[in-house]
């Protein structure tokens, strides 16, 4: 059996997808399960149980023969909540309680660790071990995440192989239920459907021109590939940074959108909003020689290439993947 957390959301349900194309059926979906949105990620797909999260420290107690993996993708992923306390129970508390029940049975562990980590740059975006100590997110969701993976870099009893991985920006289907969360590629597509025209934050920072702000975007199905390949080959234990390696501006990003759709571009700017203003990154660029150096080759899908697929394939006929 294949266990995967935060069945239901964004990660987890294309996770899904990509090991069912796969052949892979014996899949134990593990979340909420309340909201109805996020239960249409599911529609289709073939899982073997569903398990509610409060539930599942008993369920591997009771079920640890039978497990091949854990990939842990639940989490609270919203930045702009700022009570420490969400994160503190639902990231960093049920984070350590899924990898000492790994350690407790002898399973191998995959979790999602996030670019949020990083907070500005300051310290790069090289996914050493050693600069994780340094690093400084600039919102309680970074935080959480950032203090898993220094909680997890301390423990002496560690999964036989486990792997942390820092997702960038990652955008396509099934993202319909994350509202402001969702990815720039949604909000893009909506905007420009709707009105014709696309409004981007304008840049506080006097360093970059506006729209000009830069993001490594990497497409859902890319990250997925790459949590298949660690699960089924099994290289160097670690935390492994999971993007492109090219980043790109907003300004592209929605002359995608537009030339996916067939339309004349139309590009206005605003304010970033005054909540998220100064924890605002203005640009990241995952460094990825650390995970191609274990073996992952398959390139990964150019801007341009993947908002053309989740546009036409999903987006314009309202599909799931």
């Amino acid at each position: 059996m294949i266990v995967i957390t935060g069945a239901a959301g964004f990660i987890a349900s294309n996770m899904i997808s990509t090991l069912n194309m796969m052949g892979y059926r014996d899949i134990v979906a593990v979340d909420h399960f309340t909201d109805p949105l996020k239960m249409k990620n599911l529609e289709g797909k073939t899982l073997r149980e569903m398990v509610d999260r409060r539930d599942l420290e008993e369920w591997i107690a009771a079920n640890h023969r039978f497990i091949q993996i854990v990939i842990h993708l639940g989490a609270r992923t919203d930045t702009t909540e700022f009570d420490k306390t969400v994160f503190d129970r639902l990231n960093l508390n049920y984070s350590k309680m899924v990898w000492q029940s790994c350690v407790r049975y002898g399973l191998p562990l995959i979790y999602a660790s996030s670019a949020a980590t990083y907070g500005i740059g300051d310290q790069g975006y090289e996914d050493a071990h050693g600069l994780i100590p340094l690093l400084k997110p600039l919102n309680p969701y970074g935080e959480s995440k950032n203090e898993f993976d220094k909680w997890v870099l301390r423990q002496e009893e560690k999964p036989f192989f486990w792997a942390g991985l820092k997702f960038f920006n990652v955008y396509g289907p099934d993202e319909y239920h994350k509202g402001r969360m969702a990815s720039v590629v949604l909000h893009a597509f909506g905007q420009i459907s709707e009105t014709g025209q696309m409004k981007l934050f304008r840049s506080h920072n006097p360093a970059y021109r506006d729209g000009e702000q830069l993001r490594d975007f990497v497409y859902v199905e890319d990250v997925t590939n790459v949590i298949l390949w660690l699960m089924e080959n099994r290289p160097q234990s670690g935390i492994y940074n999971v993007g492109t390696g090219k980043a790109a501006t907003f300004n592209e990003l929605a002359l995608s959108v537009f030339d996916a759709l067939g339309m004349t571009p139309s590009i206005s700017y605003i304010d970033t909003p005054a909540d998220i203003r100064d924890k605002y990154q203005y640009f990241t660029e995952a460094k990825m020689e650390k995970l191609r150096g274990v073996g992952y080759n398959k390139p990964f899908r150019p801007l341009r290439e993947g908002v053309t697929e989740y546009v036409q394939h999903y987006l314009a006929g309202g599909k799931y993947r």
